[in-house]
């Protein structure tokens, strides 16, 4: 996919020397190393300060209970603040709706596959598991989701960075887990999975998929090196997404899905809400709005489909 400068993009780019602020997680070190070789290609002197966030230590309960998946980059946002880093990298899914004031999303990049992967060491599919299942997730979406699939299943708390939520799969905690798989993929082991899920069995969250760059709002020469990695489809896509959440007060305590697609013009916004306590049904909603993902003002518009897609979620009963 061709990339699409939407920040800064009558300024000319100057080299600067850039710190990227990351997680320590493999995962994380990949998406930084990504960013830093595409920074560098640019021409710019880039390195990396690995950081341990509370999320990666909180591993007992979750996040849900203990504060969200602000969790994952409020030490990121301090080495921001303090000057100690230029920019944050982030699995954009994590990063909560609304940023603290002085911090600007000023990229989203291309968009790895948004969608969930079922792994399992011995069945290949959802439909194969026997009655009772023991199924891990930590994420509501995932658990609603799943239970309308399969409202047999027993759905157990998975916890830690991907290296061990495998590890506990293997080690028989659980029959099958459910992982993203953008990054399954961006680590080389896309043959651990066994079947990924169409959207219409199982609705990404919001962002899913896609790396989001945070600065902090006065880094103006920050905004304008990051500029031609960004994507404006993806862009698009997932501020409308990320639409339903806010206006949902999303978070990880919230059963809600959101997706978007952008084909021939056409913005097509889907979202599911559960009741992780009640029964195991969904309620869905949907819109499609031609949209010009190049216009500085497709955006903003995005950000009306998401509202007005909450509101239909509402209306259904979804709170």
């Amino acid at each position: 996919m061709k990339k699409v400068s939407t920040v800064l993009t009558s300024a000319t780019t100057s080299s600067v020397s850039l710190t990227i602020a990351t997680r320590e997680s493999r995962l994380a070190l990949w998406q930084a190393e990504h960013v830093k070789a595409l920074l560098e290609g640019q021409g710019h002197t880039v390195s990396l300060l690995g950081m341990t966030t509370q999320g990666d230590q909180i591993l007992d309960r979750s996040l849900s209970k203990v504060g969200g998946k602000g969790l994952f980059v409020k030490e990121l946002e301090v080495a921001l603040e303090e000057g100690r880093a230029n920019l944050a990298v982030h699995s954009l899914k994590d990063v909560p709706m609304d940023l603290p004031e002085g911090f600007d999303l000023a990229c989203v990049m291309e968009r790895e596959d948004p969608r969930d992967a079922w792994v399992s060491s011995t069945y290949a599919h959802l439909n194969d598991l026997p009655l009772g299942a023991v199924v891990g997730t930590s994420s509501l979406r995932r658990t609603v989701l799943l239970r309308a699939l399969r409202p047999d299943l027993k759905i157990e708390p998975l916890r830690g960075n991907l290296d061990t939520r495998l590890r506990k799969l293997d080690e028989g905690q659980y029959d099958g887990i459910v992982l993203a798989a953008a990054g399954l993929k961006r680590l080389g082991m896309e043959a651990r999975i066994r079947h990924i899920f169409e959207t219409s069995e199982m609705l990404p969250a919001a962002g899913q998929g896609a790396l989001g760059i945070e600065v902090r709002s006065n880094r103006r020469d920050v905004a304008q090196a990051l500029a031609p990695l960004a994507d404006a489809a993806t862009w698009l896509r997932v501020t409308a997404e990320r639409a339903v959440s806010r206006a949902m007060g999303g978070s990880c305590s919230m059963p809600l899905a959101a997706h978007a697609t952008w084909v021939d013009g056409m913005l097509h916004l889907q979202a599911a809400w559960g009741d992780p306590l009640g029964a195991p049904v969904l309620v869905r909603a949907e819109v499609t709005q031609a949209l010009d993902a190049n216009d500085p003002q497709s955006r903003q518009v995005a950000d009306q489909l998401g509202e007005a897609v909450a509101a239909q979620l509402r209306a259904q009963g979804a709170h």
